[in-house]
């Protein structure tokens, strides 16, 4: 089978997804990898700067996951970013080193184009084959996209500046310590604001949620961890009453005791009670009890445009 090579560049992680299209059509995968490579450090600033550091941890991420998608073979390689270099004023700069680097262009993707190819993503997952009316949010280091789909049809799709690393740096004075109360109220009034503001309706009939992104996985990653399950096994619908919960066990923990956590990954623990805090002031906001979790989601979308050129 001809496959395609995406590159994720988040503000948080860096993905590689290679993939192809099975006898029946659908899309096969052949490898995932994640490095965490949070280049987005300094996103919350009025002119965000990607620093020496944070650059030069992505291109070393960027070359060693190309590396590792080389043995496939993929016809093609397609390298995108979003809102940590989207919004840096040295994001060209970023993506001129890493062209020089590597020998492969950066597009950057701006909110529109990423939150539609998180919805293309979507519509590839065979789990969600059921659903009709549903909304799509996507919570990634540097933003939230939020999709309404009628019909599996994309009726809106917007690209808010509410992602977990950004309000961690505008809204927790110590990330190290203990998520406290007062931090928690501020996010979630910020989350509530800004969605309302957007005007992302939430008018769908009979909807259901789908949640992807890094946050999800983590909350099942954390059950799976707690139950004895991979994490491909645990349930795919995460109810707000968890996250609740969740959040309540981990807010009074300090950054070091939140990366005990079987499951938690390490370099999640800082922003992981400010994103339970954001997902949960947006379900309250929509009205939303559960999310139906996908790991179909941007790297997928491009993906199968990409498999479609060929």
């Amino acid at each position: 089978m001809s496959c395609v090579a995406i590159i994720d560049i988040g503000s948080n992680s860096i993905k590689v997804l290679v993939a192809a299209r099975d006898v029946a059509g659908q899309l096969t995968v052949l490898k995932s990898h994640t490095i965490d490579a949070r280049i987005s450090a300094g996103i919350s600033h009025a002119e965000p700067v990607l620093s020496e550091e944070g650059m030069t941890q992505g291109v070393a991420a960027i070359q060693e996951l190309l590396a590792d998608s080389a043995s496939l073979s993929p016809v093609r390689a397609q390298l995108v970013a979003t809102s940590a270099v989207r919004d840096a004023r040295n994001g060209r700069d970023f993506a001129d080193r890493v062209r020089r680097a590597t020998g492969f262009e950066i597009r950057i993707l701006s909110g529109d184009e990423e939150a539609n190819a998180i919805g293309r993503g979507l519509t590839c997952d065979p789990a969600l084959a059921s659903l009709k009316n549903f909304y799509v949010f996507d919570l990634g280091g540097g933003s939230l996209e939020c999709l309404a789909f009628a019909e599996r049809k994309i009726q809106e799709a917007i690209s808010l500046q509410l992602g977990c690393v950004r309000l961690t740096e505008k809204f927790v004075a110590d990330s190290t310590g203990p998520f406290l109360p007062e931090a928690r109220k501020r996010i979630m009034a910020h989350t509530r604001l800004a969605v309302a503001e957007s005007g992302f309706r939430f008018d769908l009939p009979c909807p259901s949620a789908v949640a992807t992104g890094g946050t999800a996985s983590t909350v099942r990653a954390i059950h799976g961890a707690r139950t004895g399950q991979p994490i491909e096994q645990t349930p795919t619908l995460i109810t707000v009453q968890h996250l609740r919960e969740l959040l309540d066990q981990l807010a009074p923990l300090t950054l070091e005791q939140r990366k005990q956590i079987p499951g938690m990954p390490a370099a999640r623990a800082d922003i992981f009670p400010t994103a339970l805090a954001t997902v949960v002031a947006l379900a309250e906001t929509g009205g939303l009890t559960a999310f139906h979790h996908s790991f179909y989601n941007l790297r997928y979308g491009l993906a199968a445009d990409l498999l479609e050129t060929l």
